[in-house]
This record gives structure tokens, C-alpha cells and sequence, in this order.
């Protein structure tokens, strides 16, 4: 097997797929929705620390645009000025660009974990992946309330996930002025992302087995909330 595919497993798929059979086991009703659910909110405050900083530097960079068109604008036929005012206008705001991204760098790991979970299912094969001190399930029901079977795709979940991301996506999205009565080029690309990434979730989702889908709304919802928590201590 490859070296990669290896270490992919044992660091992620393997405590994924046993989390998730541990929760399954132990969780009364033994609904598999919720125990997605409860995976997701595991991983969510395991997280957390990580999603409060970005969420801080997301809105710190959206109240900058203000200060960084200028720099623009001053430095616009002098790029290798322009960068070191960017960088200056950043140390001193204490802010890091990148670090609003960590959250979905190390995010996408364990999406793809889970895809590879979800896909590949819960039969003989994967049985083997459990650790020692996980009991082996009988069978496990993949359906979600006794009315969504999560291991096909569904495009109403698909759906609902893409209009949390709006809500979500909206709540950073800042208003600036336009000059001169025309519309800033950032505004305008900040309008097409809030409404770009909704349509892209949606695009993905559907095809996915919907136990991802669900993952993904849990977690836009977690964020709403978090969100909400943070820029509400951020506004006082």
C-alpha cells in the first residue's frame, strides 16, 4: 500500500471510522444521523481555539479594506512598495491574512476522511480497520431519523447546507462605500464569493453520499453560532 494512503489511514480515516462506530454503539435509538451529528460537534469544539482566531482575522481583514484600497491606490504603479505597506499595515493591526484560511485547510482533511468513511461503508472490509477495545456492530443502519438512508445523496440536503453557507458567509461580508458613485472592484468580488461558495456546496453535496452533506451543515451551523458569539464580544 502506499506510504500515503498508509498514513492517511491511521491518522484519519481509522479515528473517524471508529469515533463514529463508538458513538453509533453507545448512542440510544443507535440513530446514524446523530451520531454524525455528535462526531461533528466533537470535532467542532476540538477545533474551536482555531475557528475563534479565524473568525477574529475574517472580520479584522474585512474592516481593513478601507486602509488597504488606499495603499493601493497610493502605491499602484509601485507593486514592490505596495507589498511592503500591506505587510507594515498587517503588523500593525497584529493581523496574519493566512490565518483565516487554517480552519479550512485543516478542515478538508477530515471532510475527506469522512467522505472515504461514508463511502466505503461499514461492511467485513472496514470491519477490520476497528481498534481492539471497539465492539464489532451487528449492523449498522445508515438512515437518519428513520427517513433519509445518509449512505445516498440527497440534494435537499444539499440544499439546506448551501443556504446556511449564505447565512454564514454573510454575517463576515462588510458594506463599504463606493468612490465616485462607482462600485469598489473588492466589494464586487466579496458580492460573487457570498454567492458563488452557497451554489459550489450545493454542486458538491449532491452527489456525495448525504451523511457528508449533513457533516457539512452541522458544521456551517456550529460556525453561525460561533460567529455570532465572537463578532457580538467583538462589537462591545
Amino acid at each position: 500500500m502506499n506510504p500515503f494512503i498508509s498514513a492517511f489511514n491511521v491518522v484519519l480515516y481509522q479515528p473517524l471510522f471508529n469515533s463514529l462506530v463508538l458513538i453509533y454503539l453507545y448512542l440510544p435509538g443507535h440513530d446514524f444521523g446523530i451520531a454524525v451529528i455528535i462526531l461533528t460537534l466533537l470535532i467542532k469544539f476540538a477545533l474551536y481555539p482555531l475557528g475563534v482566531r479565524a473568525i477574529r482575522s475574517q472580520k479584522s481583514m474585512a474592516q481593513l479594506q478601507p486602509k488597504m484600497k488606499e495603499i493601493q491606490e497610493r502605491f499602484k504603479d509601485n507593486k514592490e512598495q505596495q507589498s511592503k505597506a500591506m505587510m507594515e499595515l498587517y503588523k500593525t493591526e497584529k493581523i496574519n491574512p493566512l490565518s483565516g484560511c487554517l480552519p479550512l485547510i485543516v478542515q478538508l482533511p477530515i471532510l475527506i476522511g469522512l467522505y472515504q468513511v461514508f463511502w466505503k461503508g461499514f461492511g467485513e472490509t472496514q470491519l477490520k480497520f476497528l481498534y481492539s477495545f471497539v465492539s464489532s456492530p451487528v449492523q449498522i443502519d445508515t438512515t437518519f431519523l428513520g427517513i433519509m438512508d445518509l449512505a445516498q445523496s440527497s440534494i435537499i440536503l444539499a440544499i439546506v447546507t448551501g443556504i446556511a453557507q449564505f447565512f454564514q458567509s454573510k454575517m463576515m461580508a462588510t458594506k463599504q462605500k463606493a468612490s465616485n458613485g462607482r462600485a469598489d472592484f473588492s466589494q464586487m468580488m466579496q458580492k460573487q464569493m457570498l454567492y458563488f461558495f452557497p451554489v459550489f456546496t450545493v454542486f458538491i453535496l449532491w452527489r456525495l453520499p448525504a451523511a457528508v452533506a449533513l457533516y457539512w451543515l452541522t458544521t456551517t451551523l456550529f460556525t453561525i453560532v460561533q460567529q455570532y458569539i465572537i463578532l457580538k464580544k467583538h462589537a462591545r
